[in-house]
Formats: C-alpha cells, structure tokens, sequence
C-alpha cells in the first residue's frame, strides 16, 4: 500500500502525540505531582489511552475516527486542572491540553488525506 508523506506525518504525530499523553498521565499522577503522597490511582485514566495505539499503528481509519472523540474527555480534564490546581500539576494540565489539540489535529488531518487520496480522480468530460 502506498501512503502519501503526508499521511504517514500524521500518522507519526498522533502515535507520538498518544504516547506521550500515556507517559504523562502515568508520571503525572505516579511521581511528578500526584493526588496523594505516594502515587494515585488516577493513574487508571491512562487505560483508555492504550486501547486505541494497535489501531493506529495498524493505519485504521475508524481507530482514527473514534481517537478524535476519546480525546476531548483528557482534554476536559486539562482545561478543567489547569485551571483548578496550582502549581507543577496547573503546568501538567496545560500539557495535556496541548498534546490533546495535537492528537485531535493528526487524527483528524490523518482521516482527512486519507478519504482525499481514496477518491477517484475525476474524469475530463
């Protein structure tokens, strides 16, 4: 199969943007500023990130689409922290919201190319 550069960029920036997302949310709520002394269990909230990763790397179009939803409840999440905690976890949120907007555009690019290069080429009259 054939895959434009472009699709492959967005494809690099949501697997990237994901992972990072798993990485912050595990460190965020383990070690770098957690809820309680010791760790969270909010440290659970990554799971839902994890499902979606085989899919993408797989280059599955509905993976795509239903990651640019998932995404919007992490994103709420970080508009809502880093408006309500202080300090490291305030700066953690406003991470999250970043790599959320980053995820939200791959997914949603990634889709976009590729339903475009999908379409067949009109035909001269």
């Amino acid at each position: 199969m054939n895959h434009s550069p472009l699709v492959d960029r967005t494809r690099a920036l949501a697997v990237g943007s994901l992972l990072a997302l798993i990485v912050l949310g595990l460190a965020w709520e383990l070690w770098l500023a957690p809820l309680r002394p010791g760790g969270s269990w909010l440290a659970l909230k990554v799971l839902p990130l994890t499902l979606p990763l085989a899919g993408l790397l797989k280059r599955r179009m509905y993976t795509y689409r239903w990651v640019s939803l998932l995404v919007w409840l992490y994103f709420a999440e970080g508009i809502v922290r880093a408006t309500s905690d202080r300090g490291l976890s305030a700066a953690l949120a406003a991470l999250e919201v970043v790599l959320c907007l980053l995820l939200f555009v791959a997914c949603a690019l990634h889709v976009r190319v590729r339903l475009k290069n999908a379409r067949p080429a009109p035909t001269a009259p």
